[in-house]
């Protein structure tokens, strides 16, 4: 089992906690992870991190594909992996319609068949075995067209990549999970049940039986993120994590295409999903955290007192003793919280 720090977050104000993420580094955890919405972007706090760091990767969770091309992409994967000494970790994702469309300006298209593309553009872009061409739904390069001058033309990489940089995509839908598993080297599922892991691995793995290279679940990072507060009040404890859930299960999507809601459902809550959404868009945030269950709070993360915690430990422990979670990636962790968690998985 490793160990990755969610750093970072979102406010009027780019912050980045570095002297958390350094104490991280020393506890020996493997990852400091980024994060991007419609503010501050994954990239340059990622550079940061890297700049200010020594043996800790930095990885996107995620950059955002509507936001830039693919090669934009690989260029900025392969410097940083060249600045940093093979420490970046590439992390992308879809985003949804509202910022896709509403803050890039650019049509959501269909998000799996991007992802397939994207990242194929990359991997080809990273190999340097030929000048890039591609003909897809999504990208045609070199582009031809109205617009165009005709003038483009197929171009090799000046920079020489990494073809080994691992590339991982954000998904907890059943079809997204699956094309994690067929192109891409890992997941961040966000929210995980270690007593569940089934809701991931079962689609993870219908995905893998498509690929040609001969790589299985073992080779596979599934990555979710884990809150951990060291606290004895634990409805105090919980109440941030509710309203984060609130938010995701209430209104990232429409009534009729929520993801998070969705999962919700999977998990076993299917009626508090119903109550959170009808609440949160109904703009009664209030009753929306209020109808996140406790059970839910306290399956997917790490709350209360230090006995209690590890005790819940066990669960993640034996998750990462069967290959289905291979880094927890911590969030909202003190520096106690850290290092409880590091001297029992490390």
């Amino acid at each position: 089992m490793k160990l990755g720090i969610l750093a970072g977050g979102f406010g009027p104000q780019a912050t980045l906690n570095l002297e958390a993420i350094r104490h991280a580094e020393r506890l020996g955890f493997d990852s400091a992870w980024t994060a991007e919405a419609y503010g501050n972007d994954a990239v340059t706090m990622a550079t940061w991190i890297l700049a200010s760091t020594e043996t800790i990767k930095a990885g996107t969770a995620i950059m955002q594909m509507p936001a830039r091309s693919p090669a934009m992409a690989a260029m900025t994967a392969m410097t940083l992996d060249h600045l940093s000494g093979g420490r970046f970790i590439l992390g992308l994702g879809p985003s949804g319609p509202q910022v896709a469309e509403g803050w890039h300006g650019v049509p959501y298209g269909k998000p799996l068949t991007r992802t397939k593309e994207y990242i194929a553009i990359i991997r080809k872009i990273l190999a340097r075995e030929e000048p890039l061409t591609h003909e897809g739904e999504h990208y045609s390069i070199p582009v031809t067209g109205a617009g165009t001058t005709g003038l483009g033309k197929p171009l090799k990489s000046i920079l020489h990549g990494n073809p080994e940089i691992p590339i991982l995509t954000a998904s907890i839908s059943p079809n997204g999970l699956r094309c994690a598993g067929e192109v891409a080297d890992g997941v961040f599922p966000l929210w995980m049940n270690p007593e569940r892991t089934d809701l991931v691995t079962e689609h993870v793995n219908a995905g893998i039986a498509k690929r040609t290279d001969g790589k299985t679940l073992a080779d596979f990072a599934i990555q979710p993120g884990v809150s951990v507060v060291i606290s004895d009040d634990l409805e105090k404890a919980r109440m941030p994590i509710k309203m984060n859930l609130a938010l995701y299960i209430g209104g990232m999507g429409a009534r009729d295409k929520n993801f998070y809601n969705d999962y919700c459902k999977r998990l076993g809550y299917e009626e508090a999903a119903v109550k959170i959404q009808d609440a949160f868009l109904a703009g009664d945030r209030a009753t929306a955290v209020g109808a996140v269950p406790d059970e839910l709070v306290d399956a997917m993360n790490l709350i209360g007192p230090v006995d209690r915690i590890k005790d819940r430990l066990g669960a993640w422990r034996d998750a990462g003793k069967r290959g289905e979670v291979t880094t927890m990636m911590i969030g909202g962790a003190k520096p106690d919280a850290l290092e409880l968690v590091a001297s029992e998985l490390l």
